[in-house]
């Protein structure tokens, strides 16, 4: 008999930023994605072997407006959630994502768990968009276990198809 493999628990963290953004087609303005229905509303993250809950800010932050008060409050909600998920995912905006994630890399002592943070260049609810290929990549590694233990124990930051330590990336372009 098979042994039963257990599925990785994963909580998202949206903060901001255009990673979470949809565009209403009726008025053309774009409004923060519904990330409690994120497997309905992108369901190729069905086929992952994983469950995903979420937590979002109650008022999406522009990431320019991103500050040591924010890192306070995503270190907390890592710190109260940590027991119960095998990694996390923060959707962070693109400009200040090196900023938040090295900050987060030195408050989150003595991790065993990963802590992904991604964003994109157009938002998720664009037919072509970088957004969803984050999204699940960043899933898919913060739930990668080998033997039982996860992969990844560190924040890292996950954009444009490469895995980074959080605490040694920079914003280079502002065009990226």
């Amino acid at each position: 008999m098979a042994a039963k493999r257990e599925h990785s628990k994963i909580l998202l963290i949206y903060t901001g930023g255009t990673i979470g953004m949809v565009k209403d087609y009726h008025t053309g303005a774009l409004k923060a994605f519904d990330f409690a229905k994120v497997v309905e509303g992108i369901p190729e993250l069905g086929q992952l072997d994983c469950a995903i809950d979420s937590v979002s800010f109650r008022s999406p932050i522009d990431s320019s407006n991103m500050n040591p008060r924010h890192w306070v409050t995503i270190a907390g909600l890592v710190e109260k959630h940590y027991s119960d998920y095998d990694g996390f995912v923060v959707l962070h905006g693109s400009d200040t994502m090196s900023y938040t994630s090295s900050a987060l890399s030195y408050m989150l002592e003595n991790l065993e768990k990963p802590v992904i943070f991604t964003g994109s260049q157009l938002p998720i609810g664009d037919l072509r968009t970088d957004a969803k290929e984050n999204l699940i990549t960043s899933i898919q590694i913060a739930a990668l276990k080998e033997e039982g233990l996860p992969v990844v124990r560190e924040v890292g930051l996950y954009f444009e198809n490469k895995l980074y330590r959080a605490n040694r990336t920079t914003k280079i372009n502002a065009e990226h």
